[in-house]
């Protein structure tokens, strides 16, 4: 791996992005990048989404959301976190998962965010692990009968 970096999507890498793909096994835990792109288009200013480049390889998917209504009720609860992450099959275990969350973190510390959520799907071949040996502990929150509330803090 070299350094890895995070670039929007454009045309030149578009179809490279829809083209992330991983595990057969994880994809019951995972949104496919057309899909995500179809939602950030109809969530501007809340959907952040990046393709994850080394050298000139596309190897990975991440979408944030910013400052989300996160019950959806015009509450005062509004979070920030990481709403999408794929990396692609053959690139898994490199470090790209890694880097994602780091640099999701990193722009959330610049937006002044204090914490940072993700959700992940129960299951033997989920990402649980991934996500708790980075730090983030489960709040006990749930989103239907199978999505885990994480939080990070962020100093």
């Amino acid at each position: 791996m070299s350094m890895p970096r995070l670039e929007e999507i454009t045309p030149a890498n578009f179809a490279d992005a829809i083209a992330v793909a991983v595990r057969p096994e994880q994809e019951y835990a995972v949104t496919p990048v057309a899909t995500s792109l179809a939602e950030a288009y109809v969530h501007p200013g809340v959907a952040w989404p990046r393709v994850i480049v080394d050298g000139e390889r596309v190897v990975g998917f991440l979408m944030a959301f910013l400052d989300v209504d996160w019950h959806d009720d015009g509450g005062s609860l509004r979070r920030s976190g990481l709403w999408r992450l794929n990396i692609a099959a053959d690139e898994q275990g490199k470090g790209y998962g890694r880097f994602a969350v780091q640099a999701v973190a990193e722009e959330l510390r610049r937006r002044g965010t204090s914490e940072f959520h993700v959700t992940w799907h129960l299951g033997e071949h989920g990402p649980e692990g991934f996500y708790l040996g980075l730090g983030f502990r489960k709040n006990g929150e749930m989103v239907g009968e199978d999505e885990v509330v994480g939080v990070l803090e962020l100093k």
